[in-house]
């Protein structure tokens, strides 16, 4: 940098910190730690959830040579590391949301170790609905060899993985977390699950990428969607202030045993009846009776009743 030009680039550089450093150009994306508690890391978080997912599925990511001997030390020791990283991210998460002005105030750590516990206790039903997934991908799918290609490379499963984690933590009351868990899937498959959406077992994504699960879904046992299926919300109802009333059931209810083929949108709350066949790319805003068919046509929706 020449002489002369670096007193003009100090004076530009100084009034840019002076306008960023302005309250009325940052009050709304400043965020100031309650008490010194940092937010919670994106890394460590991943880290554990990473953690979590080897006990899940022990012998496929981590400790590969794990075998029936060694199954419950290679266990032990992963769950008091869990439950140690997973109670920090769970109080930063309260702290991030607390309203508390006392700096010796210990209700979030509290909260945080008592939920840890409650969430380390549901990690068996967890594993019992993923294999559930991973059976119903490879019924699903004629290309699958075994249940350990499932498990081991399609986003299904690593989707599916994080959603069930995201969804307990989010079921247990837990802010913030359970949405950067979904967040971290989302960029990794194409897989947009929100961590609020209900979804019961034998549950199969085929190919995965550009699907999306609105909040209140209610997706029952047994059901197969497909890449680019949008179960999203219809509209919004506003409150006097002309903002979005939040928690409203908005999202479609999907009955077991139905499959919703590519590039379908379902809108709006409403009920996709058992046994129903979505085609791909249609637009569906009203309610499919159970057993129906409905393919795309030229008019531009034909339904066929089973």
């Amino acid at each position: 940098m020449s002489a002369d030009y670096e007193p003009f680039f100090k004076e530009r550089f100084n009034l840019v910190v002076k306008k960023l450093s302005e309250q009325n150009l940052y009050s709304d994306v400043f965020h100031i730690s309650k008490h010194g508690i940092p937010m919670p890391s994106i890394d460590e978080l991943r880290e554990t959830i990473e953690l979590i997912r080897s006990i899940l599925f022990p012998g496929y990511f981590r400790n590969s040579e794990i075998n029936k001997e060694t199954v419950s030390y290679y266990t032990g020791a992963k769950l008091d590391r869990i439950y140690r990283w997973l109670t920090e991210q769970v109080k930063r998460g309260f702290c991030f949301t607390c309203e508390e002005t006392d700096s010796n105030c210990t209700v979030c750590e509290d909260r945080a170790k008592e939920i840890t516990e409650r969430f380390i206790e549901a990690l068996p039903e967890i594993r019992r609905m993923l294999a559930s997934d991973a059976k119903a991908a490879f019924i699903g799918d004629p290309s699958a060899k075994s249940i350990s290609e499932i498990i081991f490379c399609y986003p299904n499963t690593m989707a599916m993985t994080y959603h069930r984690i995201a969804h307990e933590l989010y079921n247990l009351g837990v802010p913030l977390i359970p949405r950067i868990i979904s967040e971290m899937a989302h960029s990794r498959t194409g897989i947009d699950i929100h961590p609020g959406a209900q979804i019961g077992e034998y549950f199969f994504i085929d190919h995965g990428t550009g699907t999306v699960i609105g909040e209140t879904c209610i997706i029952g046992n047994n059901v197969r969607i497909y890449q680019g299926v949008t179960l999203g919300a219809k509209s919004f109802p506003l409150d006097e202030n002309g903002y979005p009333i939040k928690g409203i059931p908005r999202h479609p209810i999907v009955e077991d045993n139905v499959t919703i083929y590519s590039g379908a949108t379902v809108l709006g709350r409403v009920t996709i009846g058992k046994g129903a066949e979505i085609g791909g790319n249609v637009w569906i805003t009203e309610s499919v009776p159970a057993g129906t068919k409905i393919m795309q046509g030229d008019n531009p929706v034909k339904v066929i009743k089973a």
